[in-house]
């Protein structure tokens, strides 16, 4: 990837901030590596529009539309697709899981059907043949058909702290993969299951660490062609602006992703002054600090160009503490030879670019059998649907 005059400044201005790293070593580290920051905000082929929605307005690239798919939906977060073809979604804030039917085929929820409720904060969602796995904060539980009953499957999951989400996805090892974030922004954690994602037996026995040092990974997909394992990350905060930066990583087995110590291969943090990060895993990409990437959703579909087929989709969910906001919008990842290569915004408007207040923040990323994308909202609780229409 290659880096410009600004972004050489920005790297360098980074380095000497936090230490330890020599600003011209960072962009060296940088391009070989692959992990520099992509140009922020680039205009996809085509120009942008915009699309009124929900009584808003969003921009997306030229011959996509945003629809209104369900609302009402307090906290809606995670998706996962039925064996039905029917989206199922988390809502951790009321402890439930509800379906999303379109019967009519028409691009909107008919009804929200509850599938489970009671539950302890479900957020991660997948499915397993007929088998709904739901992934609440203390626990993994799974809902065979015709059951209403949870069976518990990994219990005793680390509580307590910041980072309540559990994302849950299968591999196609058939493993069973859960993340769990870090219990603080920045320390030495006691239980080693913390800023680290899980690789359990389908029954959930057989419980290990696959990867670690990952302060807050929760988005996870597997590559369709790789297989290789994707994860979003969010990095830490007080470190001002724009440091240290977000990141996708591609995880593999074994492999340390640098927090608490680090925040990039041979850059430690402040508080940890004599860390050696010689051996941390690089990011694949990273991207504007604070932008707290959470969904993420690989499109295999030909309802879209040609270009996106194969590419990745991002949920910014948005900063809660930087002194300008930034983040509240999707991205599209382009991906070449199984690697992140640029991302560029996708649907902006959540934040209004002239000012006002947020009016949505998305989370959760899904391709419907129609090649369609659904995004969730869980500030305004609505899920939205994008499809192209060519015009």
């Amino acid at each position: 990837m290659r880096t410009d005059g600004r972004q050489r400044a920005q790297w360098a201005q980074w380095a000497q901030s936090v230490g330890g790293v020599r600003p011209a070593m960072v962009v060296l580290l940088a391009v070989v590596c692959g992990w520099a920051a992509p140009a922020a905000g680039q205009a996809p082929a085509g120009g942008r529009v915009e699309v009124r929605v929900a009584g808003h307005v969003l921009q997306v690239p030229q011959g996509f539309t945003v629809e209104l798919y369900a609302e009402g939906l307090d906290n809606a977060r995670f998706f996962a697709l039925g064996p039905d073809g029917v989206p199922y979604l988390s809502q951790p804030r009321v402890g439930r899981v509800v379906k999303l039917p379109d019967a009519n085929r028409d691009g909107r929820a008919d009804s929200v059907v509850v599938v489970a409720q009671g539950l302890n904060r479900p957020h991660g969602l997948a499915f397993r043949g007929d088998t709904l796995y739901v992934g609440e904060t203390h626990r993994v539980v799974r809902f065979v058909p015709g059951s209403a009953a949870p069976q518990v499957v990994v219990d005793g999951l680390p509580v307590g702290g910041n980072h309540w989400t559990r994302t849950v996805v299968f591999g196609p090892d058939g493993k069973l993969y859960v993340a769990i974030g870090s219990s603080c922004n920045l320390c030495d954690e006691s239980d080693p299951r913390r800023a680290a994602v899980m690789r359990y037996d389908v029954d959930g026995s057989n419980g290990a660490v696959f990867a670690r040092g990952l302060r807050n990974s929760v988005g996870l997909a597997f590559h369709p062609a790789t297989g290789a394992l994707w994860a979003t990350n969010n990095d830490r905060d007080w470190l001002g602006d724009d440091q240290p930066p977000e990141r996708i990583n591609i995880l593999r087995g074994g492999r340390d992703y640098g927090w608490p110590r680090c925040n990039l291969p041979n850059v430690r943090n402040p508080e940890y002054p004599g860390a050696d990060c010689s051996q941390v895993e690089p990011p694949a990409i990273t991207f504007q600090a604070h932008s707290a990437p959470l969904g993420m959703s690989f499109y295999e579909g030909a309802q879209f160009p040609a270009e996106y087929r194969g590419d990745a989709f991002v949920a910014y969910h948005g900063s809660w503490n930087r002194s300008v906001p930034t983040g509240y919008k999707v991205v599209h990842v382009n991906v070449v030879n199984g690697r992140p290569e640029s991302i560029r915004d996708f649907i902006t408007g959540f934040l209004p670019a002239g000012g006002g207040p947020v009016w949505g923040r998305p989370v959760g990323l899904l391709v419907l059998p129609d090649d369609s994308l659904l995004v969730s909202d869980d500030y305004g609780g609505r899920v939205f649907r994008v499809r192209y229409t060519g015009r």
